[in-house]
């Protein structure tokens, strides 16, 4: 058994004193108890201990292309235009490749306060589109990565047939994503038990409405939920207003009216991006219990516009955040432009507080990890008896926080430093993976990552 003592932590509840932490060999906290003495021999935490936030929206590669595509390559950029410079950068990858980024991107977001990943992965075959020897053998690579880093995963190997609307045939920038859907299934089976060895999640990424037709949609979650009745679904869905007008001429309807006519959505799903969606589309998607996977850093970068959060908090929706493209690898970053995105369109401040909890950095972290968790499929939905001992402990001398209560702490990390530079120690299942904000293998991930980029970089045409 093992435990911690902090003077301040945030619980699913709000803000707590003098609370013991104690987590048994499998890192599951059994006992999350305020107002305790500090037993001899526990160690303190430095500073407010926070419940680790889940990275629900993750495509790692795409860290290695990361700064690569801030320019104007013609005379009107776009997230379509940016695609076409992502496929070309996906077709260079190999195994190796591939783990070394992920490793260094998981912990970089260790680093970052995440303390879980759900990996959205679509890169399967050769750079020929030719399935590997082992199949499975670019999903290992990710697992070994985050293995290697200690993060949790949720890994989602993505199902993706069509380039459009109507089964248009895919194009030749995605020839290494395409699987048939019985071919998903099998993949499924066999990836099944070595995600459980490693404490990894398994679920399914039917990778968007116009990739995926609807039969094969209605037959991969079934298929899915058939081994698994509770594994989580992601799906990419309303980012881009010209993907709402497609949509709309396939089928008379937006894309998230669609879906819930169509798909069992319920809370096993997340909603990645539904950045533009109507106000029934808003009241519905939020009723299904489905989680709205919200990427404030990468909707910016690729300028897919602003989700209405006033709406989709008055349908009572659950939401989480993901850094997607890791143009941001950061956290409390993810928070603030979700908040500062909110102010811009609303013209007010601390939009995302509310009467139950007026600290906006407080009620968006709690909203954030019981989101993430949902959207997970894993235990990790905060500092309480059941789930995982995943603790960010910020660092209470910090300039930026030193002297403040512990609220205003986290209003400060989030709002008020360069946020990770407020950071102490991570723990995931228990065990400290990111002491004095650095993991141990800092450095060898990072060197790892550079060399990987720099040959994709010298591969390039």
């Amino acid at each position: 058994m093992s435990a911690l003592f902090a003077v301040d932590a945030l619980l699913p509840t709000g803000w707590a004193r003098n609370v013991l932490l104690r987590w048994d060999a499998s890192g599951t906290l059994v006992e999350v108890r305020p107002d305790a003495m500090r037993p001899e021999g526990v160690a303190q935490a430095e500073g407010p201990v926070l419940p680790g936030l889940p990275n629900l929206h993750s495509h790692a590669f795409q860290r290695g292309m990361a700064g690569l595509t801030e320019y104007r390559g013609q005379s009107e950029d776009s997230f379509w235009s940016w695609r076409t410079l992502m496929y070309r950068f996906a077709n260079k990858l190999d195994p190796a490749l591939l783990e070394a980024i992920a490793f260094g991107l998981y912990v970089e977001m260790l680093e970052a306060g995440y303390t879980g990943v759900c990996e959205f992965h679509y890169v399967h075959h050769d750079r020929d589109g030719r399935p590997y020897a082992d199949d499975a053998e670019l999903a290992l690579a990710l697992l070994r990565a985050a293995k290697q880093a200690g993060i949790g995963l949720t890994l989602l190997p993505v199902l993706y047939q069509t380039s459009g609307f109507g089964a248009k045939p895919p194009g030749e920038g995605q020839r290494r994503f395409i699987r048939a859907t019985d071919n998903m299934l099998r993949l499924l089976e066999r990836l099944r038990p070595l995600c459980a060895a490693q404490g990894a999640r398994l679920g399914l990424a039917p990778h968007s409405l116009r990739a995926v037709p609807p039969d094969a949609l209605r037959e991969a979650v079934a298929g899915l939920h058939a081994q698994d009745a509770t594994a989580p679904v992601h799906i990419h869905i309303a980012e881009q207003t010209q993907e709402v007008a497609d949509c709309i001429a396939w089928s008379g309807q937006r894309p998230v009216a669609w879906l819930l006519d169509h798909a069992p959505v319920d809370a096993r799903w997340c909603l990645v991006h539904a950045t533009h969606m109507d106000a029934d589309e808003y009241r519905r998607a939020a009723a299904s219990g489905a989680v709205a996977g919200l990427c404030p850093s990468t909707e910016a970068n690729l300028g897919d516009g602003l989700f209405d959060w006033p709406a989709w908090q008055a349908a009572g929706g659950a939401w989480g955040v993901g850094s997607d493209s890791h143009a941001c690898v950061n956290a409390a970053e993810e928070l603030m432009l979700l908040e500062y995105g909110q102010r811009l369109a609303t013209r007010r401040r601390n939009v995302m507080a509310g009467a139950a909890q007026p600290q906006v950095a407080t009620a968006m972290t709690l909203a954030a990890v019981a989101g993430g968790a949902q959207a997970s499929g894993r235990p990790v939905g905060g500092l309480a008896a059941g789930q995982q001992a995943d603790l960010v402990t910020l660092d209470a001398q910090h300039p930026a926080l030193a002297g403040l209560p512990a609220p205003e702490m986290l209003s400060a990390h989030v709002f008020a430093s360069h946020r990770t530079s407020a950071l102490g120690s991570v723990h995931v299942a228990g065990q400290a993976r990111v002491r004095a904000a650095r993991h141990a293998a800092h450095h060898d991930a990072a060197r790892g990552l550079v060399a990987a980029r720099t040959q994709l970089l010298k591969d390039s045409p």
